[in-house]
């Protein structure tokens, strides 16, 4: 298996709205039907029995919106990035992804020593395959977040490589992209280093930078060296196997 050197990312995606919210009708209450019956776009459906349509509503707040863009600028600064991309689908989703860019715009004039992008999330696709050097933190909203946060994965060795944090003003929770995986349960099977990348995450977050990189170099040895592997990195070896050699290393340093 190939892996790439030459590719950072960070992804920042609102994690609290959009159509994570969990705000959908099923069958679609008359009175809520009636209320979308006000919009133009909705006579199309005015025939469509109530039991025969289903709703999802994407919610998009300045404030969230203010924020996760804030936070994006932030971490850009501090880190020494040379751009931020804000990833939504405006020409389309006018209003919510549109308020979204419009707080991005903002934010971003406060920062003219980063450079400023705006695109759309299925271009965003194109270019993260085709040339995702050009890319450095990327925001978005939940779902588009959710889309690119497992592509970009993907670009570096898959899910078993990719950390997260979930990341609020006074608490974190820290868990690897992705998730739970119970159909491998006690089969010792799983990539570990997406979970030790998160330990990571959380030990920098906690301030406690030395630890944080020492854990990082030790990681990236043993990717380096190519000995010990899970079979998603080509390999045969157990999750224990791939922690116990990353623990080795990381006593070394």
């Amino acid at each position: 298996m190939n892996f790439r050197d030459d590719i950072d990312l960070v992804v920042f995606r609102e994690n609290t709205e959009d159509l994570y919210a969990g705000v959908e009708f099923h069958p679609v209450p008359q009175m809520v039907f009636d209320a979308l019956m006000t919009h133009p776009k909705m006579k199309a459906f005015s025939k469509v029995p109530l039991t025969d349509i289903a709703i999802s509503t994407r919610i998009i707040t300045r404030k969230a919106s203010n924020n996760i863009v804030s936070q994006a600028f932030e971490y850009a600064k501090k880190h020494n990035r040379k751009s931020v991309t804000i990833v939504e689908k405006p020409n389309v989703i006018r209003e919510t992804s549109g308020l979204m860019i419009q707080e991005a715009r903002k934010i971003a004039a406060k920062y003219p020593d980063i450079k400023y992008n705006e695109v759309n999330i299925d271009a965003m696709c194109m270019w993260l395959v085709k040339n995702p050097q050009d890319y450095d933190v990327l925001v978005s909203s939940n779902m588009f977040g959710d889309i690119i946060s497992d592509l970009a994965a993907q670009l570096v060795g898959g899910l078993g490589f990719a950390s997260s944090g979930n990341i609020g003003d006074n608490y974190a929770v820290f868990e690897p992209t992705h998730g739970s995986a119970p159909k491998y349960a006690g089969m010792y099977k799983v990539n570990p280093i997406a979970m030790i990348l998160t330990v990571k995450l959380m030990l920098d977050w906690l301030d406690e930078k030395k630890l944080a990189t020492n854990l990082e170099e030790a990681v990236a040895t043993v990717v380096k060296e190519g000995k010990i592997k899970t079979y998603d990195m080509g390999g045969c070896k157990t999750s224990l196997d791939v922690a116990n050699e990353i623990a080795k290393k990381f006593e070394e340093i």
